[in-house]
């Protein structure tokens, strides 16, 4: 290994295998702490924020690198030492060694960076609700899924993917799942060792069982098992079914054959060893169904906090028809039937819309009903088979949004568009595509009213997040005129004058700024300013556009002198 000084190179790049110490500044999107080494910079995992680490480059790219930690020179004092022992080799729980409260810190500040730096959405047009964190962040998940495989010695191992690959990192008790989880794998080894049943090779595309998925009901203690094998049936599964059944709250007992080739881990076949093809849990009032296939919060005392947040957000009066779309197995949905006139649930797998039917059924509700299929065909063709039938263009009060990671598609977004409801819920588990679409309905009209986050992964990166949108309309504005001195000022403008602004940005961070950029800037942030005020003499005038460094000063400008 060598120390080397960027300094001393000719081309002031750093190399693979170089030493450095860097101070940890920012944590990405995949929990890797991010820090600059001469301006050079480097992404770091087990790090957090605050760390001053000796760090070891293992990979060099030109402006930007990956890095080993080798040892902390100074801890960050937002560090602590991570419960698990196999925390760092597990690909799970990317933050453990941060504190809980920085962790919530910086799942705020991540929502908050991707609307403004991919959504272009300043903090000041909205209102930031403080992050909604967990009482209890440990033992809070509902669902596992555990892969299965052998060791260099052949032995059964099963746990969790190391960081992103796909070799088995052998767990005895995970601190995030139910502590019966580690009972039931140890079952499920035993009766693959005694009956010969062999795990499965990812590479070979050889061997029977590749997963095991355990869920619990938190507030039934019900408890389901079912087995991912690469065959089209379970060898001595009666054997399995006589160890697992006797488990207090064992319910569900299922096969689901998957012999794809492929990182899908569930099968589309679900066959019930043993007990119901269903367990239930309950979040609110709601009683709920869930099958292997179904999609369900696996934080269920977070998830009724996040529901009743988009319940709230959506301002139900009783008279509503709200569009529920990605609705699983009518989660949300059934939440806001409760509360409106008619609820339309759209979701891909037909299971689960047979589990929101039953859903619906076993708790009375008679207003919610629900389509199998892709949300972004679904919901155009219903608009397009309206419009032919009656000539009128279907609407909606609310619709609610709870895609998948990768977000809502483009054909969708217009769609909502084009049946103005008068307000939207966006639900997100990602805040870099949130952004991307909500600056894609904020330029066909509507606006961000509230952000609010909400902590459903303790340990984590991933945090949820609910946004309410509104129409934004004009004559939601209601214009009036006033006359100073023939100046055309409202009354947050006659806070201070463009020059008190000016001079101010100066003093503080030494930059000059024109009124244009003011104008700019007042503007995004919900400032009238005077109705012509800078604008472009004509339409086929380009003014220059204010830079990011001056923007940011202005805001703060405007905050000291409670403009905003």
């Amino acid at each position: 290994m060598k120390y080397s000084f960027m300094s001393e190179k000719k081309n002031h790049q750093i190399e693979k295998n170089d030493i450095v110490t860097i101070t940890i500044e920012d944590i990405s999107n995949n929990g890797e702490g991010i820090g600059k080494y001469n301006g050079y910079t480097l992404f770091v995992k087990d790090t957090v924020v605050g760390d001053v680490a000796e760090v070891k480059v293992i990979k060099a790219k030109k402006t930007y690198g990956y890095g080993k930690l080798l040892s902390l020179v100074s801890p960050s004092p937002d560090r602590v030492k991570a419960r698990c022992p196999i925390a760092r080799q597990c690909g799970g729980c990317q933050i453990q060694e941060m504190s809980y409260e920085s962790q919530l810190r910086f799942k705020e500040k991540l929502v908050v960076n991707n609307l403004e730096r991919l959504g272009g959405i300043l903090p000041c047009t909205y209102e930031l609700e403080p992050i909604i964190g967990m009482e209890e962040p440990w033992h809070y998940r509902n669902k596992a899924q555990f892969p299965v495989g052998v060791d260099k010695n052949g032995r059964i191992v099963m746990g969790f993917y190391a960081g992103r690959t796909h070799s088995i990192i052998e767990t005895k008790e995970c601190f995030l799942g139910d502590p019966v989880n580690e009972q039931i794998l140890a079952m499920v080894r035993e009766f693959m060792e005694e009956n010969h049943v062999s795990a499965y090779d990812e590479e070979k595309h050889t061997g029977v069982v590749r997963h095991v998925l355990i869920r619990k009901g938190f507030h039934t203690g019900q408890i389901m098992v079912c087995i991912v094998i690469n065959d089209e049936k379970l060898k001595s599964s009666e054997k399995l079914v006589e160890k697992l059944y006797k488990f207090a709250g064992m319910t569900s007992i299922s096969i689901s054959v998957n012999r794809e080739k492929t990182n899908v881990i569930m099968g589309n076949t679900i066959k019930t060893l043993w007990g119901k093809p269903y367990i239930e849990d309950i979040i609110g009032d709601i009683r709920y169904q869930i099958s292997p296939l179904s999609f369900f919060q696996v934080n269920p005392v977070q998830t009724e906090k996040l529901y009743a947040k988009a319940l709230e957000y959506a301002g139900l009066t009783g008279k509503e028809t709200v569009w529920d779309l990605y609705c699983g197995i009518g989660t949300i949905s059934l939440f806001l039937a409760k509360n409106s006139r008619k609820v339309y649930g759209v979701e891909i797998i037909p299971q689960a819309i047979e589990n929101a039917r039953e859903n619906a059924r076993i708790n009375g509700i008679e207003n919610a009903e629900f389509f199998v299929g892709k949300a972004e065909e679904v919901l155009p063709e219903f608009y397009e088979r309206e419009m032919k039938q009656t000539g009128q263009k279907p609407t909606a009060d609310v619709i609610v949004v709870d895609p998948p990671r990768k977000g809502c598609d483009e054909v969708l977004l217009q769609t909502i568009i084009s049946m103005e409801p008068k307000r939207v819920v966006y639900v997100s588990c990602d805040s870099a595509t949130l952004a991307r679409d909500l600056k894609f309905l904020r330029e066909k009209g509507y606006e961000v009213k509230k952000v609010q986050a909400v902590d459903q992964f303790g340990h984590t990166v991933h945090v949820e997040t609910v946004v309410l949108l509104s129409q934004r309309k004009p004559d939601d504005v209601i214009e009036v005129e006033i006359e100073l001195d023939e100046l055309d000022l409202t009354s947050a403008e006659s806070k201070a004058t463009y020059k008190e602004i000016q001079e101010y940005v100066l003093k503080e961070h030494g930059l000059k700024v024109s009124n244009l950029y003011i104008s700019q800037v007042k503007r995004k942030c919900g400032i009238e300013v005077g109705e012509n005020y800078n604008l472009p003499k004509s339409k086929d005038s380009r003014q220059p556009q204010c830079p990011a460094e001056k923007e940011k000063a202005i805001k703060y400008a405007l905050e000291h002198f409670g403009m905003i």
